[in-house]
């Protein structure tokens, strides 16, 4: 068994990658077949497959959602779907305030092959990067959207719906972990 290494930032030293990027709160069946294409990819090609993710996630951060899954927990999720490297960065005000070139300069040290994220994803402060500055400077695979059994699409906003609503089963299909749990600091809707 391979063992995943964690970083705090983007390490220096890695000489090419397949990276994804995302928050990746819930790690639900989306994020999963993101980071399910790029582990096969780098398997296929000899490439490490970096996951870069937020503690705490944007939204949590900005206050607009509930953090649905601890650091701790999604640390090992990813790290349980075959990643080579964590990057867990903290989302804070320095962090946020960090401009869309910067961040790509931050990605470069990764040495990209390609990066791969969903198909809304933005970086940079006020949200000033976007997908096609991102394919400017780097090979860029969009994951398109995965829907659930009943049509619609799997995200983290779902997820929190179902939750509010009471709807435990629901939650269970898009997340797609069968001991999957709710962090413990977001409200009990029942």
């Amino acid at each position: 068994m391979t063992r995943t290494a964690i970083h705090p930032a983007p390490p220096e030293g890695i000489a090419a990658s397949i990276t994804c990027i995302g928050a990746f709160d819930g790690v639900h069946r989306g994020h999963q077949a993101l980071i399910g294409q790029a582990v096969a990819a780098g398997r296929a090609s000899g490439v490490p497959v970096v996951a870069w993710t937020f503690d705490p996630p944007p939204k949590v951060f900005f206050g607009r959602a509930p953090l649905l899954m601890s650091p701790v927990e999604k640390v090992a999720r990813l790290a349980e779907l075959g990643v080579d490297h964590i990057i867990l960065s903290r989302f804070d005000d320095a962090f946020r305030a960090q401009t869309a070139e910067d961040f790509l300069t931050l990605l470069a040290r990764l040495n990209p092959v390609e990066v791969r994220v969903g198909d809304d994803f933005r970086f940079g402060a006020r949200q000033s990067g976007d997908v096609a500055l991102l394919a400017q400077h780097f090979t860029v695979h969009l994951l398109d959207p995965v829907h659930c059994e009943k049509g619609d699409r799997i995200s983290s906003s779902r997820i929190r719906q179902a939750w509010s609503e009471g709807d435990l089963e629901t939650c269970r299909d898009l997340i797609g972990w069968s001991d999957y749990y709710i962090h413990p600091e977001y409200e009990t809707p029942f």
